[in-house]
């Protein structure tokens, strides 16, 4: 059977989608902790969890993580993107503080790291008040181009 047209041009995009999936759609929650049932979201920890995030077109996925208290988080921040990111997470002080974008590296301390185009950063930060912490890239532009996302420590 010979493939022309649109016959072509469906199965180049079912190939292309297959591979764009297997390359980019693995995003991993790894966790020590338990989970919840099927009916709501994972629920990590508490104790030390890894989440991996990945970076995409300057966008976290995923962008909502949740917690037990006293869970610490090892975030592996995998940047696909061809420019430079940070991940901060913390209260408004922290994010206050780095909301102007001034520095283009951050040294690994817990809660931020710096990740250079297609590679891999991670930090560590601990949560044990219920509530959301906000996570953020604060490099010129990114923030507002709503590169932010939340850690949820459900009560």
């Amino acid at each position: 059977m010979r493939v022309t047209g649109a016959r072509r041009v469906a199965v180049v995009g079912a190939v292309a989608f297959v591979l764009t999936v297997g390359v980019f759609g693995a995003v991993g929650i790894a966790a020590s902790g338990g989970a919840s049932g099927d009916d709501g979201p994972r629920v990590l920890g508490p104790g030390p969890v890894t989440v991996r995030l990945v970076v995409k077109d300057s966008t976290f996925s995923p962008a909502r993580i949740h917690v037990r208290p006293h869970t610490d988080v090892t975030f592996e921040i995998v940047n696909r993107d061809f420019i430079n990111h940070e991940f901060i997470i913390g209260g408004d002080e922290v994010h206050t503080r780095h909301e102007g974008g001034h520095e283009p590296y951050h040294p690994p301390i817990p809660g931020e790291v710096s990740i250079p185009p297609h590679q891999t950063g991670v930090t560590t930060y601990s949560l044990h008040a219920p509530g959301r912490v906000l996570f953020a890239c604060h490099l010129p532009g990114h923030f507002a181009f709503g590169m932010k996302g939340y850690v949820i420590v459900e009560a």
